[in-house]
């Protein structure tokens, strides 16, 4: 589609040489991204900022004042320190790019059953192509982004993520899936730094109300944050389509009616509306038969998954049996693992904890992302496509 590009300022205005090269900063009007143009900036590169239209809230049929990274104070608060500072500043209109890969995805997974991270596919595949190809078109030398992750290139010439000084912030977990022509283009300046530290340095910059400012952590197409009615407004007739189903155990007894497969995540306890004297935990889908599986947290504990959809970072390919840390939730702290190409596949096996009496990881959720750590570099990633007991068949 064509984009929609809205210069901040006019162009005579905006310094055209640069001892450090041309960089395309994607700026979203929030702290992070806003300090980082500015620290480019100052330390002597051509910095041209990029909003990123993603997402029209009004479409969504949410019931909350829009917030997040698409509405129009951030698009001006971006803008602003664009003008301020004197370089370029661009938005521009990816929605339909964005609607048509990540918000069909988000919706086709939940009905299969699985549980999807729309924010890994968003850039992945959309903002950072997105941002290359218009870097390209602006004879851009880099792109940026506010992300506290740190990239590298290894002894071997590939360019590798590695996890950020700042643990509490990391975001190297959702980057797995960057590509090495990306990465070898990507600048993260905020991976030396912790979140008090860019709080400081907004306020150094003269922006005491972006210092202040709070955080998102909402999926920006669903900024009230319930995505059960995201599905609702999305998929017309779903609750016809899925109700009827049942709560089941592990043995197939019928343990009560649920509200829709799509409803449920692997791991949930809370909102199951259902006493069953005891708390039981969501331990399996299954979208065909249209039930739930219900269990106790031990019934959560799986030691083997298997990953598609790989990218591998660090490595062109693995030596079956290598020893890493595997996450597979971006909160998780991870894992000791061995892993064992497949087939195209990834083969995940954990270890068990006899002391602990933990029967390898707990709450396995397909969809989500697994990535593999050596150290604090990225090893690779991909989508978990099941998990299982050892003893089981994948």
């Amino acid at each position: 589609m064509a984009a929609i590009f809205v210069v901040s300022l006019p162009l005579a205005k905006i310094v055209k040489m640069s001892r450090k090269g041309k960089v395309l900063v994607a700026m979203s009007g929030g702290i992070d991204s806003t300090v980082v143009a500015l620290m480019l900036h100052n330390e002597g590169y051509e910095v041209v900022g990029i909003t990123m239209k993603t997402w029209d809230y009004a479409s969504s049929g949410g019931s909350k004042k829009e917030t997040g990274c698409c509405n129009i104070d951030s698009f001006n608060d971006a803008r602003q320190a664009a003008v301020e500072h004197g370089f370029a500043h661009y938005i521009l209109d990816i929605r339909e790019e964005f609607g048509d890969f990540v918000i069909e995805n988000f919706v086709d997974e939940y009905l299969a059953g699985r549980t999807p991270n729309p924010c890994v596919l968003c850039n992945t595949h959309i903002k950072w192509r997105a941002l290359l190809k218009r870097a390209d078109a602006l004879n851009c030398d880099f792109i940026a982004t506010g992300h506290y992750a740190k990239i590298r290139e290894h002894d071997n010439g590939r360019y590798v993520v590695s996890k950020a000084v700042d643990d509490t912030k990391d975001q190297s977990y959702v980057l797995w899936g960057l590509q090495q022509d990306l990465l070898s283009r990507t600048l993260l300046p905020l991976a030396p730094y912790r979140k008090s530290e860019i709080r400081k340095m907004a306020l150094d910059f003269g922006y005491p109300e972006l210092a202040k400012k709070s955080e998102s952590y909402e999926i920006c197409f669903v900024p009230d944050n319930d995505y059960r009615g995201f599905l609702k407004r999305r998929v017309n007739g779903l609750e016809e389509k899925v109700k009827g189903g049942y709560f089941i155990d592990k043995a197939g007894n019928i343990l009560g009616q649920h509200k829709g497969y799509p409803f449920y995540t692997i791991g949930q306890r809370r909102g199951l509306d259902i006493a069953l004297g005891k708390p039981v935990y969501v331990t399996k889908i299954d979208p065909e038969k249209n039930t739930v599986m219900l269990g106790d947290e031990k019934d959560l504990e799986q030691n083997e998954m298997m990953v598609s959809k790989l990218n591998m970072i660090k490595y062109e390919s693995i030596t079956p049996g290598m020893e890493v840390m595997t996450k597979i939730r971006y909160k998780d702290k991870g894992s000791l693992s061995n892993i064992y190409p497949e087939n195209g596949l990834m083969k995940v096996r954990f270890y068990e904890e006899p002391a602990s009496g933990i029967l390898g990881v707990k709450g396995i959720a397909p969809g989500q992302s697994a990535v593999f750590y050596e150290g604090d570099d990225v090893v690779g990633g991909g989508i978990i496509q099941s998990g299982s007991l050892r003893s089981e068949s994948l």
